[in-house]
């Protein structure tokens, strides 16, 4: 699962980036919740 979040954010972080954003993977637990911090642009 971890995995496959990882390539979706992958697919995003350009369109992020390009605002001045960046996302950062935290957590995906057990159940499946997934935890990301957003930075830059995006932090707020």
């Amino acid at each position: 699962m971890r995995e496959k979040v990882k390539e979706a954010l992958e697919k995003i972080r350009p369109f992020l980036q390009r605002d001045g954003g960046d996302v950062e993977l935290v957590d995906v637990d057990d159940n499946g919740v997934v935890k990301v911090k957003l930075r830059g642009a995006c932090g707020g």
